[in-house]
């Protein structure tokens, strides 16, 4: 019973960890393993190692990654993609020496071509050219679901991957250069508002479309895929099954922040991909939906920016 075992949560303090660790707690977890960055350096292979055999795991939550929105990952190429790699190459490793049962790694929907079909399906994985601006990030990550893989073909190790959306929510990175779209727009709103000024400039031409996934709603897959008795899938996407566009979801925040003001649209900024809405019938197929209405779940985001980031 995974409820009863040893449960690693990597990345923790981060906004996916913790919601994972909230889950799991909800549902009676009894031993929570939670090391912060300072316990465990996850880029050096043998401090890993000492912590895997001193507390033994049963069961791993990849959810560490060193992460940013547009602007950090095309800032920062070079430890986005060496520290990711080294995070996932040592986590995997250690996760089959040490015989954990099952290892859950988290990658990044940024994994699949910049040009893809819509809805984007699992097995449209390499079949083109990747996001210019998130490339070496989305490598990393290519390199992360690879190694789960492989490690299950050759070794019949129990790893799988999921491909999470855009995701939001509690414990959101609210950065005002290196973070994401939704937390971005969030804190801008309100220091728009607090300004009083009459206008608000949205990055890019506001068109593109995304998709996005509230954290705790991430949490439940997570914990549903684990808790599964058999994954036969290697990876599966993990999103809400609807997108807009990125006009459209500034005009949302601004309706619930109460912004009276005008949209006005920066084309000097990137847009990044056109669009990016996966197909989830692998994960629906095992069970789970998400629960979080896009306008519920970003009334509460703006409450937790409230309450702790200002």
């Amino acid at each position: 019973m995974v409820l009863n075992s040893k449960i690693l949560i990597l990345g923790a303090r981060g906004m996916v960890g913790s919601a994972i660790k909230r889950q799991l707690l909800l549902q009676g977890a009894e031993s929570l393993l939670t090391p912060s960055s300072k316990d465990l350096n996850l880029t050096r292979q043998v401090d890993i190692e000492n912590y895997f055999k001193t507390y033994k795991p049963d069961y791993v939550f990849m959810a560490a990654a060193k992460v940013g929105g547009i602007h950090a990952n095309n800032t920062y190429r070079a430890d986005f993609i060496s520290d990711n790699l080294l995070i996932a190459a040592n986590i995997t490793k250690a996760c089959h020496d040490f015989k954990v049962k099952r290892l859950q790694f988290l990658g990044s929907s940024c994994i699949y071509p910049k040009l893809c079909p819509q809805p984007i399906k699992e097995e449209y994985l390499l079949t083109g050219e990747l996001e210019p601006t998130n490339e070496p990030y989305a490598i990393a990550k290519i390199a992360g679901l690879k190694l789960a893989q492989s490690f299950k073909d050759q070794y019949g190790d129990d790893f799988h991957s999921l491909m999470p959306t855009n995701l939001y929510g509690p414990g959101d990175n609210y950065h005002p250069e290196n973070s994401h779209v939704i937390p971005a727009l969030i804190r801008r709103m309100h220091e728009t508002i607090e300004k009083n000024l009459g206008t608000f400039t949205v990055w890019g031409t506001g068109t593109p479309r995304r998709e996005f996934l509230h954290v705790d709603d991430l949490a439940r897959a997570c914990v549903h895929v684990m808790m599964l008795p058999k994954v036969e899938f290697d990876w599966m996407n993990v999103g809400c099954g609807n997108d807009l566009s990125i006009g459209e979801l500034a005009a949302t925040i601004a309706k619930i922040m109460g912004f009276k003001g005008e949209l006005v649209f920066d084309t000097t900024k990137p847009d990044g991909t056109p669009r990016k809405l996966l197909d989830i019938s692998k994960i629906s197929s095992l069970g789970w939906s998400p629960q979080i209405s896009l306008e519920d779940g970003l009334r509460g985001a703006i409450e937790d920016f409230k309450q702790n980031h200002l």
